[in-house]
């Protein structure tokens, strides 16, 4: 099917003068110029786990797809039900079963064996549960009034035929393909799994199965986001690291740009010497340097090359993972075909004291333990076991702020950006 046109080069380019931006600031900037960039494609609706909707599904068949017994007992009419006091009924010879209706007719002063999950036979509207009756000489008893319609589930009940049951920009989930199972939609249409190569630079970064020389680290933010867009339902493709030769570098972006969609990259986009990213992306025209007003993170990379999206995020691993999360997944979403995200957050009591100046909003590494919020140790963004130790976010305003404990403060766990 046809591809969405690319980005143009020129999108994430900022207003003259914009100097530090708020994060919500960035983010609706962001979101102006995110669209989808993946085409369409058809698969078998049970097959569909995770895969984004392309168009809106509707109910092929009501469900239940008949009126049904909720209970083992008697089909009767309800106009037999309306006295008080003991009622008995005649047992017609057959029964329902699921699977297995009856052909006949429930007329007045009759009672026909019936089990779940059987549709209701003609005539009958209502259920006596067999634990309620007793049977004797082809008679069946039990007490009343009884309401009309009791122990049955209506057509319909849950999903009526031609309603809407998954919107576009959807993800689907388990309940999801077991709701189009059940209304009868058996084939949809979705997007194509958005393709995201990523990069790590540096001559001092390697991986971590090598033998470390004199200045050498070892690369922990490619094992990091390549888990955290594969959680995310993407399909990535490791580049490996980039050194710090400038043809080097042009000839890998020039590779991923042909195999992927966006490109993500760590690291090595100041304007330093050895930085040669930024040179590159600058000789494109495409690229904007986001100074957000933000902690940890600060300059976000945005560029277009070879018209694909590229976010240039910084080296440390916790700046990285922080601006993965709050700037880059947004985005991802939208270039997938699935919605804008915007992360669900709670309201919960801290458990530590912590003051901060005006000027930034800082997120820190956190887990909710008794119902509280604690925040890691440390704020340093090069501090990697604090992303082990943490499960979400305290989200802190750009204002001036002391929170003592019991306060609440924002929390947005991890989890709020799988979606």
């Amino acid at each position: 099917m046809k591809k969405p046109p690319p980005l143009k080069n020129d999108c994430f380019a900022l207003p003259e003068g914009t100097n530090w931006t708020p994060v919500d600031d960035a983010l609706e900037r962001l979101k102006s110029v995110s669209k989808c960039l993946v085409e369409t494609e058809k698969l078998s609706a049970k097959d569909a786990i995770g895969r984004i909707l392309a168009t809106n599904i509707h109910a092929g068949f009501s469900s239940p797809p008949h009126a049904n017994s909720a209970v083992d007992g008697y089909a009767v009419n309800s106009k037999d039900l309306k006295k008080s006091g003991l009622i008995s009924l005649t047992i017609l010879p057959g029964r329902a079963a699921a699977g297995h209706p009856f052909s006949g007719e429930i007329t007045e002063g009759d009672a026909l064996p019936i089990y779940t999950g059987a549709k209701m036979p003609i005539g009958a509207d209502t259920v006596i549960l067999q634990e309620d009756t007793v049977s004797e000489n082809s008679k069946v008893s039990f007490y009343g009034p009884i309401k009309p319609g009791s122990n049955t589930r209506d057509l319909g009940e849950d999903v009526e035929e031609n309603t809407l049951i998954l919107p576009k920009g959807r993800r689907i989930t388990p309940g999801d393909i077991a709701l189009m199972a059940s209304t009868g939609v058996s084939s949809i249409t979705v997007y194509s799994r958005l393709k995201v190569g990523i990069f790590s630079t540096g001559d001092e970064v390697i991986n971590s199965d090598v033998d470390p020389s004199a200045g050498q680290v070892f690369d922990a933010n490619r094992p990091l986001l390549y888990s955290l867009l594969d959680e995310w339902g993407f399909d990535v493709i490791d580049f490996g690291i980039l050194r710090d030769n400038r043809k080097h570098i042009e000839t890998e972006l020039a590779k991923a740009s042909g195999q992927v969609d966006v490109i993500i990259t760590s690291g090595g986009a100041s304007a330093g010497q050895e930085d040669h990213m930024s040179a590159i992306l600058t000789k494109n025209d495409s690229l904007a340097v986001w100074r957000i007003a933000v902690k940890p993170g600060r300059p976000l990379i945005l560029a277009v090359y070879n018209g694909k999206p590229v976010f240039g995020l910084p080296g440390n691993p916790v700046a990285a993972v922080t601006c993965a999360m709050v700037f880059a997944k947004p985005a991802l979403n939208v270039f997938s075909g699935s919605n804008w995200l915007e992360p669900l957050s709670f309201e919960l009591p801290a458990n530590f004291s912590k003051s901060k100046k005006a000027g930034r909003r800082e997120f820190l590494r956190a887990r909710i333990r008794n119902g509280k919020v604690d925040i890691f140790k440390s704020e340093g963004s090069g501090r990697i076991s604090g992303l082990s130790w943490a499960e979400g976010f305290v989200d802190l305003p750009e204002h001036e702020l002391s929170v003592m404990p019991g306060e609440n403060v924002k929390y947005i766990p991890f989890s709020s950006y799988i979606d």
